[in-house]
């Protein structure tokens, strides 16, 4: 491979079917490119996020992942984090003819995270990783009213909340303002309002919005979810991990798990035309979270190369 050659995979994550899920480019060997390229690849992709794997500072990992948004560096992200532990595995074995079991070590700066991998075939597999810092609230997040939440996202007031849930914002390496929405119905009309948006969410650059409801689409789902990120570049985005880490401590905060390990699924994407689902697992222990695991299933769509 020649020096201004890079080797690029692209994948739809949170799914196993073509076309659903989030999209995801990943290029490959990157230890040569600099932040601004980077970021201006990131931007010609287009994608939410766009992975750069450069070699590991510690030689028993498997990749060091640079996350870039259209707009700017991510320190953790989900489905890139998913994706590319499934793109490594493909890789590690390209000539897959059963079911294969494998862990990846990959660093991003948010930590070393470990995701488990199992490959299906040569296209397919899943990954699940644990979250490395344990979802926090936010107390620095001052969020707008529920008038001004509701004006940001052009919904009524009545729409914001449902049973014990209110406004939040919550952290696990990335914040979100995390809005309870009343049901299925309102979830569908809601839209980014960017006049009324920095009064509802505040005017930092991490001015993102996770709304979620109980009432789903999927029987087999837990909650059905939008995420809005204008800031990031990203009106909507149909699948997004790094709030649903975030997400664990919302459940606890509200419906409170016992002892123990518990289990959600989170659809997302179903407005956008790209139905995802995202694995959320939490373990309690004395009324607190003490780990989380995000996962899901990815599927290769492309390769190529990028001239540089």
């Amino acid at each position: 491979m020649s020096e201004n050659e890079h080797r690029y995979f692209t994948l739809d994550v949170f799914t196993k079917e073509l076309f659903a899920g989030n999209q995801l480019a990943v290029v490959l060997d990157c230890d040569d490119l600099s932040d601004e390229q980077m970021q201006k690849i990131a931007r010609e992709f287009n994608f939410s996020e766009t992975v750069f794997v450069c070699s590991p500072e510690n030689k028993a990992h498997s990749a060091s992942l640079r996350i870039f948004t259209p707009a700017y560096e991510l320190p953790f992200a989900g489905h890139p984090t998913v994706g590319t532990a499934v793109l490594l595995g493909l890789l590690r074995f390209p000539h897959l003819e059963t079911e294969q079991n494998c862990v990846m070590l990959m660093e991003e700066k948010v930590g070393r995270i470990r995701a488990k991998v199992k490959l299906y075939s040569g296209r397919l597999g899943k990954a699940v990783f644990e979250v490395p810092q344990i979802s926090k609230p936010l107390s620095s997040v001052k969020l707008g009213s529920k008038d001004e939440i509701a004006a940001a996202l052009g919904l009524h007031i009545k729409d914001i909340g449902f049973e014990n849930h209110v406004p939040t914002a919550y952290s696990a390496g990335v914040p979100f303002a995390m809005v309870p929405i009343r049901n299925l119905d309102a979830m569908k009309r809601a839209r980014p309002v960017m006049p009324s948006w920095s009064t509802a969410f505040g005017a930092h650059d991490h001015n993102d919005a996770f709304l979620y409801t109980r009432e789903t689409t999927c029987h087999a789902s837990s909650f059905h979810a939008r995420m809005f990120a204008p800031g990031m570049g990203i009106v909507e985005d149909p699948a997004t991990g790094s709030a649903a880490a975030a997400f664990a401590g919302v459940i606890c905060q509200f419906d409170k798990p016992g002892q123990g390990t518990h289990r959600y699924s989170i659809e997302q994407g179903f407005e956008m035309g790209r139905p995802s689902i995202i694995e959320l697992e939490l373990d309690v222990a004395e009324g607190r979270l003490s780990s989380v695991r995000v996962g899901g299933r990815t599927v290769l769509v492309s390769e190529g190369k990028l001239y540089i």
